[in-house]
């Protein structure tokens, strides 16, 4: 029923928001592509073909191809796949790493708040990416790790909408009925106060999907990304000593993580937008 609840009130946020409606139909058009790859590409993303460097629309290939031969058409949407992966999961994780922490924070307050703030500042002030790097530098460049320290290093600002929720709505009417009722803690916390302030933590973590995006294809670009898969950040990179002769290699594979950042960041703002009556009434 939590579940049910939740589903309907998000079906109401997006007919009520054209920006969050319009990033989800595109999201749903670039799932499409990425899903359908063996059907819309005659060549895997690893085959090494005899044409070299072909400009696109030339000789079967849509995109044109690397200077290794590879059909840089089907590179982008098996890309597609291992980058929407990567920021899916990885915001994912970071969600409920940040409503497990921000909603016990929030809840029991005292020392629990006080402990959970430090803990969550100390990884405000650490340089993400740098931590990203030595991490990945240390332990393996995996398509896991990526995902995993990722996670580890973008929670801190989902910890931070969820507790600010908890501290307003523990006070409210209905929660203290539960607690006279004698309703259990965690059953209060996360069956009556997590399912109504989720919200801003779902449109911040579709937001922190098109970082962990980046994220990837910056560590991607620096060789840190998963030797074994097809990446946009490792597309950009083999083709920077072809941007003259061989421009295509990294322009499309830019444009692609450009489009797909840009979509998620317009979900998350139409979400933000939808569930925040004072931006509704403020363009009203």
């Amino acid at each position: 029923m939590k579940l049910k609840k939740i589903f309907s009130k998000l079906k109401t946020y997006i007919l009520s928001s054209p920006k969050l409606l319009l990033g989800l139909i595109l999201l749903f058009i670039i799932v499409l592509l990425v899903c359908a790859a063996p059907f819309l590409t005659s060549y895997s993303p690893t085959y090494l073909s005899d044409d070299l460097l072909v400009p696109p629309l030339t000789k079967g290939h849509f995109l044109g191809t690397t200077n290794m031969g590879e059909d840089v058409w089907s590179q982008i949407l098996y890309g597609g796949r291992v980058s929407l992966k990567i920021g899916i999961v990885a915001a994912i994780l970071s969600g409920i790493i940040g409503v497990i922490f921000g909603g016990l924070s929030g809840y029991y307050g005292g020392i629990v708040d006080k402990i959970f703030t430090e803990i969550t500042n100390i990884f405000l002030m650490i340089p993400s990416f740098f931590l990203i790097l030595i991490v990945v530098a240390i332990f393996g460049s995996s398509m896991f790790h990526t995902m995993l320290i990722i996670a580890l290093t973008s929670w801190p600002s989902n910890a931070r909408m969820m507790r600010a929720q908890v501290m307003t709505l523990k006070e409210r009417t209905f929660i203290k009925s539960a607690k006279v009722l004698g309703e259990s803690n965690f059953k209060i916390l996360f069956h009556y106060i997590v399912p109504n302030g989720i919200y801003p933590v779902i449109a911040n973590t579709t937001m922190n999907v098109a970082q962990a995006i980046i994220t990837e294809a910056g560590l991607s670009f620096l060789g840190l990304g998963d030797p074994n898969s097809s990446s946009w950040g490792q597309m950009i990179m083999n083709g920077k000593p072809y941007l003259v002769n061989g421009w295509w290699i990294s322009l499309f594979s830019g444009i692609a993580i450009m489009l797909v950042v840009i979509v998620f960041y317009m979900i998350g703002d139409g979400l933000n937008y939808a569930i925040n009556p004072k931006l509704q009434e403020r363009n009203n």
